[in-house]
């Protein structure tokens, strides 16, 4: 683990010196009764659901036109009144309508499943079509439950598992349009795909063809089979959509010695986690026979929805590291930005600027992604900021430093920007860019390794729930210096966090501003008690120039709430329900979760839910 550079310094003197100043909540939050919409749940969980909202009315933002609700632990999804959501695309649901059906036994082949929606949905992105009542909805399918996946569970392990495995893996693409019901459902398409495991992918970018991303199938080193643990994303201004490969170590098998102490496999985490037994039956996942095959993972994969015979492309330029998603934005000189966070405990914030303009770079044939310069950030403890760049040469990256050329520089991105001291955070995940600002702003999920010492940019220790930091480059993303603050600390009071009590919440994931400004917290982890209750994962929207903070929607319990795009008007809201009951067997299928289904032989399924007003207003205005 690297040290942290910064001295001990106790919590309350950090948060003195650089916490915002927010404007708390007005007033109490009178309790009231909530509705609950949207596809048949059971009884019970309307019951709860209904007794666990509260009137979020007394708060003093414009933006926030909802009612905050209070905390659930009901096996559903629980919205304001006057909300509804209905279950778009479940895992398993075909992407056109006369594709293969699901099997509630997960009787389905690989090759039906290479049909179907994968598993674990998160990231994802709507591109519209023609008025916006129609469009391409890019899904990610971060990982598998491998006990609801097969009828058996991890019995008997074989090769049609493996292959099912890697069918459900990746994203899909299909066309969702919206009826004069109001209602969304999937149509067929010309555009419909899946992306797996074995979908061939081209290796572009400084490290195309490198000694270290040839293989025995690959011997030149520039085209890889499939794309994995898709986590977030987000589309670029040509309309692609860029898809993040997040873990790769529980994927690949090294054996039964760990890595070797300050190696890059261990840097990368390889040997931390038990893998996939996809190395059983696929010797591509096993180091010993194939060493270079993980470093062809954990990249930023572009995928044009709009070209279902296009190819995927692994832009190397963008640095390896395990990426939860990519925000783009245009420069001042027209070219490519892109912020993206690196998600695992004491790692960091990173930006990569284009060569050249957009415009350019596309009118020669050349993609914006391929050329430019990759920076990892420095958080001083004064709320000055620097990008510093990750240039083979320069101080900390040289030959004698152990990195050749700038291929290794950004095949092994976690080594260089520890060389050029970086700001370990408290494990970054999810950014986004605000309207009209340019402010970029990145959830830290959570730290509970920091044990040793504190600083400004990661105040506490042991930090259970997570905070929010705003990066502050004045309006130019191309800048190399900013200014940041602390944002918010999740959490409960005993903790310190700067939210309310009664809208309590921990471990921030997903981060999105819609068009109007709102910012939209999705959580994975860890949540506080609230009146002495627990709570299910749950979305909150925060005016940032209030600091005002509200509860939008909790989800079935051990879910992660993830993925969150509308439609160009706003009145329609797609967020993704992840591992609902996060576990499960063939003997036990609902484990603490039956959701969406709730049949007697149902499994819980992740799936994209997409969120309406009843009265077809703008979702959170």
């Amino acid at each position: 683990m690297r040290p942290d550079p910064a001295a001990s310094r106790s919590f309350s003197e950090l948060a003195q010196r650089r916490l915002s100043r927010r404007t708390a909540l007005a007033g109490g939050l009178a309790t009231a009764a909530a509705s609950f919409f949207g596809v048949a749940n059971p009884p019970e969980a309307v019951a709860a659901a209904r007794t666990a909202a509260t009137n979020g009315g007394a708060g003093t933002s414009r933006l926030l036109g909802f009612p905050a609700i209070g905390p659930s632990v009901a096996d559903g999804v629980v919205l304001p009144p006057g909300y509804r959501y209905e279950v778009l695309f479940p895992w398993g649901y075909p992407i056109v309508p006369s594709g293969p059906a699901f099997a509630e036994d997960a009787g389905n082949s690989a090759a039906e499943q290479a049909e179907q929606a994968g598993d674990h949905h998160d990231g994802m992105w709507f591109f519209p079509l023609g008025g916006g009542r129609s469009g391409l909805l890019c899904v990610n399918h971060e990982a598998t439950s491998e006990q609801l996946l097969h009828t058996d569970g991890r019995a008997a392990w074989s090769p049609e598992k493996t292959a099912k495995s890697l069918a459900a893996h990746g994203l899909s693409v299909i066309e969702v349009e919206q009826g004069r019901d109001g209602r969304w459902h999937l149509v067929e398409s010309e555009f419909a795909r899946r992306v797996t495991m074995t979908t061939p992918a081209d290796i572009t970018g400084p490290a195309a063809g490198h000694p270290l991303l040839r293989t025995g199938a690959d011997p030149e080193g520039v085209r890889v089979l499939g794309t994995l643990n898709n986590c977030a994303g987000g589309p670029t201004p040509w309309d692609t959509y860029l898809t993040c490969e997040e873990t790769v170590n529980k994927y690949f098998y090294f054996g039964e010695e760990p890595p070797r102490p300050g190696s890059v496999e261990e840097r990368y985490g390889i040997g931390s986690e038990n893998p996939y037994p996809w190395h059983t039956t696929d010797a591509r996942f096993d180091m010993r026979v194939e060493p270079n095959e993980y470093n062809r993972f954990g990249w930023v994969v572009e995928v044009d929805p709009f070209d279902p015979s296009s190819t995927p492309r692994k832009r190397t330029a963008l640095g390896r590291m395990e990426h939860e998603n990519a925000v783009t934005v245009r420069g001042r000189r027209g070219e490519a930005v892109v912020y993206m966070g690196d998600d695992t405990q004491f790692d960091y914030f990173y930006k990569f600027v284009g060569a050249e303009p957009i415009n350019k770079a596309r009118k020669h044939g050349r993609s914006p992604l391929d050329e430019g310069t990759l920076y990892v950030a420095r958080l001083e403890e004064d709320g000055s900021g620097s990008w510093l760049p990750l240039v083979h040469g320069e101080p900390g990256l040289t030959e004698a430093d152990g990195f050749a050329d700038q291929a290794e520089v950004l095949i092994r991105t976690r080594l260089a920007a520890d060389a050029v001291g970086a700001t370990p955070m408290d494990r970054p995940e999810w950014c986004t860019v605000q309207p009209g600002t340019g402010a970029v702003f990145f959830t830290c999920t959570n730290n509970t390794a920091r044990t040793e010492s504190v600083n400004a940019a990661n105040p506490r220790l042991e930090n259970r729930f997570g905070h929010i930091i705003k990066i502050d480059e004045g309006g130019d993303p191309g800048a190399k210096t900013f200014v940041w603050d602390v944002f918010l600390l999740a959490g409960d009071r005993a903790s310190g966090a700067t939210v309310p009590p009664d809208q309590a919440f921990g471990s921030p994931d997903g981060l999105w501003f819609d068009a109007a400004g709102r910012l939209w917290i999705q959580t994975d982890g860890t949540q506080p008690m609230v009146d002495g209750a627990g709570q299910n994962n749950q979305m909150l929207a925060a005016d940032t120039r209030t600091g005002e903070v509200r509860r939008f929607l909790v989800g079935p319990p051990r879910c992660e709430i993830t993925g969150i795009t509308s439609t160009p008007d706003g009145r329609s809201l797609f967020v993704n329900i992840q591992h609902p009951g996060d576990s499960g067997t063939p003997e036990n299928p609902r484990s603490s979760s039956n959701w969406p289904d709730f049949s007697a032989t149902g499994r819980p399924r992740s799936a994209t839910i997409v969120i309406t007003r009843e009265d077809g207003g703008v979702v959170g205005g």
